[in-house]
């Protein structure tokens, strides 16, 4: 059976505390998780426009990044479907814009992969820090156990790894 490839990444700039949340989180997801062949994790970084030929290899795209949304600081959002271009006038991040950008540039190679975003409203992204603050890093798991829901969703089996 060809399964489809799944592609879990996070983005942001883990420099700048809470604007790394994304790369944070899939730090942890390699660290404590085994995923199957055809699933993938990415440090997306701050790639932008760059990714592009990377997330084209996807079929399913599961984004962990920081989500400015006018809510409280630790706030959780699930954003897909026609939701996400909503994003891109939004404005809500220089290196979110450049990775929608990316995103929207795959349906030139005929290859938009289906895309979910997770995420959490930032404390603070402005603040030169390897740390991310104490409101996003509480909410870690529970960001992880958003991103597991989706593998779930497309039946994909991942295991615990021993003494994690």
């Amino acid at each position: 059976m060809n399964a489809e490839h799944v592609m879990i990444m996070g983005v942001g700039n883990i420099l700048l505390s809470d604007e790394g949340f994304g790369v944070r989180v899939v730090e942890a997801l390699e660290a404590r998780y085994d995923f199957p062949e055809h699933v993938s994790v990415i440090d997306g970084g701050v790639l932008g426009i760059n990714l592009m030929g990377v997330i084209a290899e996807a079929d399913q795209l599961i984004v962990v990044d920081v989500i400015r949304n006018h809510g409280e600081p630790g706030d959780l959002y699930r954003i897909d479907g026609d939701a996400i271009p909503e994003r891109i006038r939004a404005k809500n991040s220089l290196h979110q814009i450049d990775f929608l950008e990316s995103l929207t540039l795959c349906q030139a190679l005929d290859k938009v992969p289906e895309t979910v975003i997770v995420g959490i409203e930032p404390r603070d992204t402005e603040t030169l820090c390897v740390d991310l603050t104490a409101t996003t890093a509480d909410r870690m798991d529970d960001v992880i156990q958003m991103v597991l829901a989706e593998l779930d969703r497309l039946g994909v089996a991942y295991a615990e790894k021993e003494g994690t």
